[in-house]
């Protein structure tokens, strides 16, 4: 597909192994505003983004997860022991090229893995049963 650089209305984002923090930002506000969870971002071979509560607050963004993530070319769920997300469940997935190879990495907080299931079932005994009962109305 050709993408047309010119400024009239048609845009075109191509992501590369160099794709800029510039070049990743439309990705970066997409998944937040859909996720509305902090977002990191970086190509293989520049800093990128890292975005909360609607703002970007660092556009020269790496870490420790991200860059393991493009180096082994898998996903990656930890609770980090270095960098800005120390101490939370982050989950980071590698961005692909078409033949499989990483060219960048996106990460997440993990809320789920955040949440305490087993507590909130013991402290909301009636949860299964809201739950079952929701499921039959939608049915």
């Amino acid at each position: 597909m050709e993408c047309n650089n010119e400024n009239d209305g048609i845009y075109c984002l191509k992501i590369c192994a160099d794709s800029t923090a510039e070049d990743l930002e439309p990705i970066a506000v997409a998944i937040h505003t859909l996720l509305g969870i902090p977002i990191t971002i970086r190509s293989m071979n520049s800093r990128g983004i890292r975005m909360e509560r609607g703002i970007i607050v660092d556009r020269e963004y790496t870490g420790p997860v991200l860059e393991e993530v493009i180096r082994t070319n898998t996903v990656v769920r930890t609770v980090p022991s270095e960098g800005v997300y120390r101490g939370k469940s982050v989950i980071v997935a590698p961005i692909r090229t078409l033949a499989g190879e990483a060219i960048g990495a996106i990460g997440v907080v993990d809320l789920v893995a955040a949440l305490d299931i087993l507590s909130m079932f013991r402290e909301y005994p009636g949860i299964v049963d809201e739950v079952e009962e929701a499921r039959k109305r939608m049915e």
